[in-house]
């Protein structure tokens, strides 16, 4: 028992110091920065010194650190050694001068004591100290965690513990794992808008780190002591979250006992203040950059300092002294002349009320202003005192005044209170308080816009306390925000979208199917933002099972769809959950086409890098638009932070179709206004739509949060863009002169952690720009003047005359800094990124708006000038405060060892044309390129070059972070050549219209007189042609095309292009079902038609019939007729008893077969006299059938092959541009196009030609484009030598691909330059590893070698089937989904076997005109409405119906029809349109035209843009500028036609076109009708009782049956009106129709006397009454 006490007595424990007694140790920490590759540099520190420690009470210790040694290390490991450091070493022995104490209990750092005076940065190395002396020991086990404290903060750590009792020594080792701490010591800045991810996993994180420590301890029966303590700490940076992408820091620490001594340390002289514990403590002063090292003094004096000095050593530090000469003065400038615009710099209290008083003084105008102050209050970091400042901005007058500047400071103090309140534990009210305030005076005036900016600042802020202020705009929880503008709905549930992560209302907003559907489908987006549970989105799915709107049921499932096909793992759970929820509904709003709202996403996530993209597109369509009304565009970035919005960009309008026609139409002067207004009257409970006014508006938000937004209406256009247009003309006639100066601080972004030395580890990055423009007397002159009342039209009608001399420039430098970062020393690596650009545009302009020219002259080049340069590169950098002058810094890469790929000047490499395998480099230590491009320009005088260097290590490691280490350069430079005369100035000149011809002419002709505008068309079409040298192109192509040697099998013969590959007509021998098939339109591309056409020429086809030439035109002719042996080619005529003859089909349209017709005519006779021509008409053009000897098959090759068209023969160009060099004493030189158009109904077509405006040159571009026909578009670029050198061609075309409709895109190259075949062999190898991770299928095989083909085949509206062929590669894949359905018109349905002859380019763009117009039809008892529902309805006799009418406030037109008593098919309309009533009615079997009362045969009235008309069987109405593009009335059947302006406008039988089919039965009132009996009996028109033919009336009825709820007697009446006979008349007829009955106590007071209002009481029951549908009159009424 004494033995086990014994041993637990000597048993290891914490180690102490004893009290008397000084412990003396020797420290060194060691940090050094570098990749894992020690062959490239690294930097690093080295701090030695010698450390004393003393107790001095029970807990109490001193810690004092004498002769501190400061050493650097940069260049390359060990070649590179330390060096010292002294002057530095002794600024921190200075500070380290005065002891520590710490509290120190059972090896446990408590509290440490400094002085005043000392720097935190000393404060912290002590902490570095201090912290090897933390040891956690447990008696009872020797291995176990636990959670300790640490410089780092508290963080798991693992003990290991080794005991040697027979030593008496022990070694504890320890280990922390620096990613699970708790408390940690980190500090972010720039990043308060970014939401970190808790739940993503630890190896998505960037920065990893661990520490190891080993403890050695001897202890005996006085205790144990500490004899060494070695750390060893490794952070592992990926950027990239790349495995083998990092940098990585190490930093080691050494601690060993040295021996003891006497007398301990004294008490420390000066009185020592706590500075808390061993957690790293950050400074509270100005937070040092990562680039500049400034002796900070005095801070408030330093401010400005500190804004230039940064942006200065950024371009003092330059590699370059273009950067260092001209950027530096460009600085200096702008602090010395306005040092407001650096206050942006790094925001703090004092400069916050500096910016402040700036404004206030006027020292910023307008512009300056608006860029500061975003920049302002979204880069200051907030505090109590920054938010009062920032709080009085709400409320200077300054600001109030330009309601662009209020915008952005309410905006911003909103963005600042979230910030604040974001790291606070409790928010204020008070901060909150002007913004609530905003709001309740918003509501009080009545003013929208102020309430739309108090609900965007809220938003902003983000916070809880607000939500009641919010809610009181929505009409889901108050019933006063009914009447307030959907947009300002709009704009409160996108308030929510913060507090909706808190606080989920937005579900309950979303099921309010009262509120408009586009303020629904915003709470749709907000909903999904805050990633609701299973629960919500299940009950959101079934909630779309009853969805009355089909706008808020696409969207809601067109989302969920989108979510349910994600792939990022932080959305996993909602994922999962709509894809359980679009289970649920099933495929049935999967077919709405593009007339519903939809959600578009695009998103992509690497596993590999844990980081990912989501684009959105939110789509919202709004009943009275056929396009979306409102567009919300989002970006996100996932990673190690949530995804969250990135850049958010929306647009909203509302009215723009009133823009889209005619405003100065009087309607409400019109007698069908006021027609409708009495017919308004008639109807019970009739409603008109509110009128919209013309509005857009926008708003951008970056990370959440909205930093502008602008409405443009009707008053904003004529009170703000109508004076600036005028001011900035005034200006420009006075002249303008100046400087313009913005600075901006782009960005800094900063993260610190501590390090077990006590120095913080940073990852910074930051980012300044600067732009000047300078203007010297730039004024212009327009004529005539600009007037009082001016108009931005007047432009379009004036001449202006610009001299202009301006001179822009920009400098953007971007710094990324890894490494340690004090006020005393930087060590590490810094990453540089640059780019510059200065020009000079000093230029005369002369624009003629009514004459269509435009003329520019400016100065040639004389000298090199480099217009923009990029340039980046990596450094190991080690600098000190006390050696500004004298930093360190080493290139990357160590020197001699660059082996050079490729140092050429050149513009690529050639290669055979068919290979496309890309040659791998070899292996090398580095890699090193330089390129430079160059293109001179000679007409000109000058030559444009791009040069490239770059030096990477990418193969070492293939990762992004080596090739981040790429030191790159790029410059573009202009620089002159020598030509034979001086150049004065450069010209460019371009006309359009009719004098674009004589333009090129007057410029060849130096500016001649004689050849003025006078001549004739023949002459100025002659010269134009020699001039642009068409006659050479043309004689290069006919050559190409006598050298045909071939039948070209590729191409039909219904085009022949200007430069296509000359062919002879299509030949195939066969019979005349051959002929028909041509004739039916099918593609000559089968396989056995190729197959005939190829066998055409040897074997010998049988007689065709003489059924071929039934139905020939008059072409036919006979060659026989006359005897031209001797000039006959064929000597096959002899033999021809003993030959058969065989049958050539030509394919021709029908504009060009008679030429081609006389031409065969006139060659035929030079063949053979037994040849034949039968040409044959069909609806394609026309087949020609040529009859003769197959022995004189090749006597046939030159016979057609059409010379290429050249449009310049019977078209005037429609523009020209010339630019040319202007010489002193020699002709001008340069460049001049010519632009040609044909835009004939079938066969659209351009031409455009370049070419030198020199003679000698032969160099010429032509370029030609042309729609051969329904089916194909054909388009050519060639270049070079007479166009002969380079060629490209393409062609669309559209046919039938496995049985389903088709389009191919063709894409050939004969010979393209050496540029253009390296970028497409880079192009194509991405190819395959592209298409495996779209998931595509991809199959090696041979195709030709110039050219690639993509099929696209549509399956379904939804679905196509996809083939994309490569010379070496097929790439497909089946049942690709489409983002929108195909859109089709009713009438015409995607079918599974369409004809050959399927027009796609005809059908589509009909197919798309008319899917966006409304169509209503009336055939006997069927009706269709705008919409597409179909429903049958039995029209009572004689009384009219509201068929359609304009039920905008404008009320634009009636249309109205009833059935006749003659027939129970024949019916009568009524129209009314402007001060005309319109009757066609059916009378003796014939169909009469009433007009005003009159009947007439025929009538137009130009004025009121009305026309009728005969078409086919029945009359056309066509009145456009009233919304009525036709109505076709035939007696039986009628047919409407609205232009999609009025979709959403309409009401009647027709509907409301709307798209919303689930809502179509709407009566008058708005009521929806429970069957289509019951609707159309709505829109009866009552008419007199006595005079008019229609007896029936709307009455509300009493249920007949008795009632009763809950034992108590009810009596019941219907909601809506029911079709009764007038008083005096008897029922003949009645139908059953179902009503919704309210009903009340039996012993109520109401009855059916008087004009009830029903329709907004609640429905109680629905029943089945008789409706009236013909009445007996007995009564005559009274004369």
């Amino acid at each position: 028992m004494k033995g086990l006490i014994l041993a637990l007595v000597l048993a290891l424990v914490e180690p102490v110091f004893h009290m008397g007694k000084t412990y003396l140790y020797s420290y060194e920490s060691i940090i050094m920065h570098g990749l894992p590759d020690r062959s490239m540099a690294t930097a690093g520190l080295r701090l030695a010194s010698k450390v004393e420690i003393s107790r001095v009470s029970l807990s109490e210790h001193l810690l004092q650190i004498r002769s501190p040694k400061l050493e650097e290390h940069n260049g390359f490991w060990p070649t590179d050694s330390y060096t010292p450091s002294s002057r530095l070493s002794e600024t921190i022995a200075a500070c380290l001068s005065q002891p520590f104490k710490f509290e120190y209990t059972e090896g446990r750092v408590g509290s440490i004591f400094a002085s005043e005076d000392c720097p935190v940065l000393c404060t912290n190395l002590a902490r570095g100290v201090l912290n090897m002396l933390q040891i956690t020991i447990k008696k009872t086990q020797n291995v176990y965690e636990l959670q300790e404290a640490g410089i780092e903060g508290i963080c798991q750590t693992r003990y290991v513990i080794q005991d040697d009792s027979t030593n008496k020594r022990a070694t504890v080792s320890k280990s922390k794992d620096l990613t699970d701490c708790q408390d940690k010591a980190v500090r972010s800045l720039g990043m308060a808008y970014v939401r970190p991810c808790p739940t993503c996993a630890l190896r998505a994180r960037n920065i990893k780190g661990t520490v190891t420590s080993t403890y050695k301890i001897r202890y005996d029966d006085s205790g144990a002591s500490l004899t060494s303590a070695m750390s060893d700490q490794v952070y592992q940076i990926s950027p990239f979250n790349e495995p083998n992408g990092a940098a990585v820091v190490e930093v080691r620490q050494e601690l060993s006992l040295v021996g003891t001594k006497r007398p301990p340390l004294s008490e420390p002289t000066v009185q020592l203040h706590k500075q808390g514990s061993l957690r790293y403590h950050f400074s509270g002063e100005l937070l040092q950059m990562p680039i500049p090292l400034l002796r900070i003094k005095n801070p408030d004096l330093q401010v400005l300092e500190a804004y230039f000095h940064p942006l200065s050593l950024f371009i003092n530090r330059s590699s370059h002294n273009y950067f260092r000469h001209e950027y530096f003065q460009l600085f200096s400038q702008v602090l010395t002349n306005d040092p407001a615009r650096w206050a942006v710099r790094m925001m703090t209290t004092d400069t916050f009320r500096f910016l402040k008083q700036k404004i206030h003084d006027k020292k910023l105008n307008i512009w300056e202003a608006a860029v500061t102050l975003p920049l302002a209050f979204h880069f200051v970091t907030p505090n109590i005192k920054t938010l009062e400042i920032a709080s009085s901005f709400l409320t200077c007058p300054q600001i109030q005044k330009v309601l662009m500047h209020r915008i952005i400071v309410y905006l911003g103090y909103g963005s600042m209170v979230n910030k604040y309140c974001a790291h606070a534990l409790l928010c204020p009210n008070e901060l909150l308080q002007p913004l609530h305030d905003l709001a309740t005076e918003a509501t009080s005036r009545g003013d929208a816009k102020d309430m739309s900016l108090a609900l965007k600042a809220m938003g902003n802020a983000g916070e809880p306390a607000s939500i009641k202020r919010i809610l009181k705009f929505l009409p889901t929880f108050s019933a006063a925000a009914a009447s307030l503008p959907n947009r300002i709905h709009v704009d409160a549930v996108l308030a929510l979208r913060k507090i909706a992560r808190k606080d989920p209302l937005t579900l309950q907003v979303f099921m309010d199917s009262t509120l408009a559907p586009n303020v629904r489908m915003v709470a749709c987006v907000v909903l999904f933002e805050t990633k609701p549970a299973l629960p919500t989105v299940t009950a959101l799915a079934t909630s779309l099972l009853t969805e009355p709107s089909l706008q808020v049921a696409s969207f809601a499932y067109s989302h969920m769809k989108v979510l349910a096909a994600g792939r990022i793992p932080q959305l996993h759970k909602l994922s999962a959950a709509c894809n359980v929820a679009i289970k649920l509904l099933g495929p049935r709003l999967d077919r709405l086409s593009y007339r519903y709202s939809k959600v578009l996403q695009i998103s992509d996530y690497s596993f590999q890098y844990q980081a990912g993209a989501i684009w959105r597109v939110y789509l919202m369509n709004s009943p009275s638009t056929m396009f979306p009304s409102d567009i919300i565009t989002k970006l996100s970035c996932t990673g190690t932070v949530l995804p969250d919005s990135f850049l958010q960009v929306a647009f909203r309008s509302q009215g723009l179709t009133k823009l889209l026609r005619k405003q100065n139409i009087p309607f409400a002067e019109y007698d069908t206004y006021k027609t409708l207004k009495e017919l308004g009257k008639s109807f019970l409970g009739w409603k008109e739509l509110p009128p919209e006014d013309p509005l857009v508006s926008a708003y951008i938000k970056v990370f959440g949060q909205e930093i502008a937004f602008a409405d443009i209406d009707k008053e904003a256009i004529q009170q703000t863009m109508l004076p600036v247009v005028k001011k900035v003309v005034e200006e420009v006639q006075r002249g303008i002169s100046g400087r313009w100066t913005l600075p901006v601080l782009v960005a800094e972004t900063r993260h610190i952690v501590p390090t077990v030395a006590g120095l913080p580890l940073e990852l910074g990055l930051c980012g300044a720009a600067v732009a000047q423009a300078a203007a010297d007397g730039e004024r212009g002159k327009l004529s005539p003047p600009v007037s009082d009342n001016f108009k931005p039209s007047q432009l379009w009608e004036s001449k202006t005359d610009i001299h202009a001399d301006i001179r822009p420039k920009a400098y953007f430098h971007m710094i990324a800094m890894m490494g340690i970062n004090t006020q005393y020393f930087q060590s590490g690596f810094e990453y540089h990124a640059e780019f510059s650009a200065n020009t000079t545009m000093k230029f005369d302009a002369r624009i003629n708006m009514k004459e269509k020219n435009l003329k520019i002259e400016t100065l040639p080049c004389h000298q090199e000038v480099e217009l923009a340069a990029a340039r980046s590169e990596v450094y190991a950098i080690s600098r000190n405060m006390e050696e500004v002058d004298s930093e360190k810094k080493s290139q990357i890469f160590p020197k001699g060892e660059i082996p050079r790929i490729s140092d050429q000047e050149s513009t690529g490499g050639s290669s055979k044309p068919g290979g496309w395998k890309v040659r791998k480099p070899l292996a090398t230590f580095l890699r090193f390129h330089t390129r430079r491009f160059c293109k001179k320009f000679e007409s000109l005088g000058c030559s444009a070059c791009l040069s490239l260097k770059s030096q990477n290590s990418a193969s070492l490691r293939n990762t992004y972070l080596h090739e981040l280490y790429e030191e790159f350069e790029a410059k573009i430079i202009l620089k002159p050549v020598r030509t034979d005369a001086d150049i004065d100035k450069i010209q460019l000149e371009v006309q359009a219209g009719p004098k674009a011809a004589s333009k090129i002419i007057e410029v060849s002709s130096s500016g001649s007189k004689e050849e003025g505008e006078a001549a004739r068309y023949e002459d100025i079409q002659a010269k134009l042609k020699k001039i642009l040298g068409i006659e050479e192109v043309l004689m290069a192509a006919n050559k190409t095309r006598r050298r045909t040697k071939r039948i070209n099998r590729e191409y039909n013969t219904e085009h022949t292009g200007l430069w296509a590959e000359p062919s002879i007509p299509h030949l195939s021998s066969s019979s005349s079902s051959s002929a028909a098939s041509s004739a039916d339109g099918r593609e000559p591309g089968d396989h056995h038609r190729k197959d005939e056409r190829r066998q055409s020429g040897q074997k010998r086809g049988s007689r065709s019939s003489s059924g071929s030439s039934a139905g020939s035109t008059a072409c036919s002719s006979s060659s026989s007729q006359e005897d031209h042996s001797g000039d006959r080619l064929c000597s096959g005529d002899r033999e021809y008893s003993n030959q058969q003859v065989i049958t050539f089909h030509i394919i021709v349209p029908a504009f060009v077969h008679q030429k081609i017709a006389l031409k065969l005519q006139e060659n035929l006779q030079k063949i053979s006299h037994h040849s034949r021509l039968i040409c044959i008409g069909h609806a394609s053009g026309f087949t020609m059938v040529i009859l003769m000897p197959s022995l004189c098959l090749w006597s046939l090759l030159p016979l057609y092959s059409p010379k290429p068209e050249f449009l310049g023969d019977r078209k005037p160009p429609v523009l020209a541009a010339v630019l040319r060099a202007i010489h002193r004493n020699k002709q001008p030189t340069g460049f001049q196009l010519v632009l040609y158009t044909d835009t004939q109904p079938k066969r659209w077509r351009i031409q455009m030609f370049g070419s030198s405006i020199t003679g000698p040159s032969r160099w010429k571009l032509c370029a030609d484009a042309s729609v051969i026909n329904y089916r194909k578009i054909s388009g050519s670029l060639k270049w070079g030598k007479n166009c002969q050198d380079y060629q490209i061609a393409t062609q669309i075309a559209t046919g039938q691909f496995a049985a389903y409709p088709a389009m191919q895109m063709k894409l050939e190259w004969l010979k393209v330059p050496s540029i253009i075949r390296t970028t497409a062999r880079w192009f194509y190898s991405f190819l395959p590893g592209a298409a495996y991770l779209l998931g595509l299928s991809q199959r090696q095989q041979l195709s030709p070698s110039h050219q690639a083909t993509l099929v696209m085949a549509l399956t379904s509206p939804r679905t196509c089937d996809v083939v994309f062929k490569l010379p070496e590669l097929t790439i497909y894949d089946t049942a690709i989904s489409l983002p929108l359905p195909v859109p089709s018109h009713p009438g015409t349905a995607i079918s599974a076997s369409p004809s050959p002859g399927w027009k796609i380019f005809s059908q589509a763009t009909l197919s798309l005109t008319e899917s966006l117009k409304g169509h209503c039809r009336v055939f006997q008892n069927k009706i269709t409405t705008f919409n597409g529902v179909e429903f049958n309805y039995s029209m009572p006799v004689k009384c009219y119906h509201v068929l359609v009418q304009d039920c905008s406030p404008e009320l634009k037109f009636l249309v109205m029809v009833k059935r006749l008593e003659e027939a129970a098919d024949l019916i009568a309309v009524n129209v009314r349109v402007a001060s005309h009533e319109i009757d066609m009615y059916v009378s003796n079997g014939l169909i009469q035209l009433k007009i005003n009362g009159k009947i007439t045969f025929f009538f137009s009235v130009a004025a009121a843009s009305m026309l009728l008309s005969s078409e086919k069987k029945g009359l056309t109405l066509k009145a456009p500028d009233y919304g009525i593009d036709k109505i076709y009335y035939d007696g039986h059947r009628l047919e409407i036609q609205v232009a999609f302006w009025m979709a959403g406008k309409t009401c009647g039988i027709c509907g409301k076109y709307d798209a919303e089919i689930e809502r179509e039965y709407q009566t008058p009132s708005g009521y929806l009708a429970k069957d289509a009996v019951s609707f159309g009996h709505s829109w009866i028109v009552s008419e007199d009782p006595c005079t008019g033919a229609c007896k029936l009336q709307h009455k509300l009825v009493k249920s007949e049956k008795p009632l009763s709820f809950e034992k108590a007697a009810e009596k019941c009446f219907s909601v809506e009106p029911v079709l009764r006979c007038v008083k005096g008349c008897s029922a003949t007829q009645t139908v059953s129709v179902s009503v919704g009955f309210h009903c009340v106590p039996a012993d109520s007071a109401l009855s059916l006397d008087g004009q009830l209002r029903l329709d907004q009481k609640s429905e109680d029951v629905v029943s089945s009454v008789s409706a009236h549908t013909a009445c007996s009159c007995q009564q005559e009424c009274p004369a």
